[in-house]
């Protein structure tokens, strides 16, 4: 979670942002640590156990419910802190702690900047008995609700059936070995998901409800079917099983804009048609924005409703920038920024990324 920098012209002047890559969010179990924050959160008032990943390492992906299991049980213990770097994106910090293989999990004791190796087992249960010893708390492993909705006869159709969802179902067994080994990766999905509501991660066990794995022919598992808005006789999935598979199938599926982690990528609430308005807007003189904002007006109304903030959003932005100077668009996003990087819902962090995107929009990246 890195800063980035960018430079874009709003009217005739050239303005230099910089911003996070993502922020790190009041519902998040673990903190993320980056090369401007490590010293400011670790080796200060509180023990830390750091997880230092790499997104591609095989094991980190093992380890991640595990750990977040593990940060939700400790986020109320201000001794306190679970954190995790990204050492591909943040490699000073891991080569400046001897980091040389993927997961390295160490502890760094209260007040200080000398670590020590974790070697337990990489389960929840053991970091969590690790913790306590060396942290002096005695805190109980609580379990993450689960995002994945569980289908039965009961309500198969109501669901998965529903005209205005897109449905992911996987009809399993419980004794099945590939089943266990998707079982966190499904779940990770289902969590990334759950702010769109009209995106549902399912799953039914298809050994205890036969007729309904019957129904639809399954032979084996695990195995997917999706069930879009406009397919309620479901089709195959039949991509990969890793996370970054499944995210790019919902994302192309359901229009949706989320990586693996739940958070808003740089496309979300961007529309072609208004970008391509915003280039002329921003391209006309002073006499000539008031008739292209006419055109954004035009080309917000035949918005459907699910895309319907987001034209409001456009126009909103065109009508301050005529009328508080093209100064606008700069204060703004500042403005969001300060409130990204505050301890804020997802909801609340989701609304901001998608007006931060389309302001962004008001310029021209050099």
């Amino acid at each position: 979670m890195g800063k980035s920098q960018i430079w874009f012209s709003v009217g005739s002047s050239l303005v230099l942002l910089s911003f996070l890559a993502c922020s790190v969010l009041a519902d998040d179990e673990v903190l993320i640590l980056t090369e401007e924050n490590f010293e400011k959160e670790v080796g200060k008032d509180r023990g830390a156990l750091v997880e230092f990943y790499a997104p591609w390492c095989g094991h980190c992906k093992k380890l991640a419910p595990e750990y977040e299991k593990l940060g939700a049980s400790f986020k109320k213990a201000k001794s306190i802190l679970i954190g995790k770097v990204d050492c591909d994106e943040h490699k000073s910090v891991c080569t400046k702690y001897g980091v040389s293989g993927y997961p390295t999990i160490k502890w760094f004791p209260k007040g200080s900047l000398e670590p020590q190796k974790y070697e337990g087992a990489r389960t929840a249960e053991a970091l969590s008995e690790f913790v306590n010893a060396e942290g002096g708390t005695n805190v109980k492993l609580s379990a993450i609700p689960s995002s994945v909705v569980v289908l039965s006869p009961d309500n198969f159709e109501k669901v998965v059936l529903d005209e205005t969802k897109d449905v992911l179902v996987e009809f399993y067994a419980p004794w099945c070995g590939h089943c266990k080994g998707l079982a966190p990766i499904y779940e990770k999905l289902a969590a990334a998901f759950r702010l769109d509501e009209h995106v549902v991660i399912a799953n039914v066990d298809a050994d205890k409800h036969k007729e309904l794995g019957e129904k639809y022919g399954i032979s084996g598992f695990p195995t997917l079917k999706f069930f879009p808005k406009s397919n309620k006789a479901g089709e195959d999935y039949n991509g990969g099983r890793d996370i970054d598979d499944f995210t790019t199938f919902i994302n192309e599926k359901c229009d949706t804009n989320r990586d693996g982690n739940g958070h808003l990528t740089a496309n979300a609430g961007k529309i072609e048609s208004l970008d391509n308005l915003v280039k002329e807007f921003l391209g006309a003189s002073n006499d000539e924005k008031a008739a292209v904002l006419s055109k954004i007006e035009e080309e917000a109304d035949k918005l459907k409703s699910s895309s319907s903030r987001y034209g409001k959003i456009y126009v909103k932005a065109a009508k301050s920038i005529i009328s508080k100077g093209a100064n606008y668009a700069e204060n703004e996003i500042a403005r969001l920024e300060r409130m990204l990087e505050k301890s804020i819902s997802a909801a609340k962090a989701d609304e901001f990324i998608i007006k931060k995107n389309i302001l962004l929009t008001f310029g021209v990246p050099l």
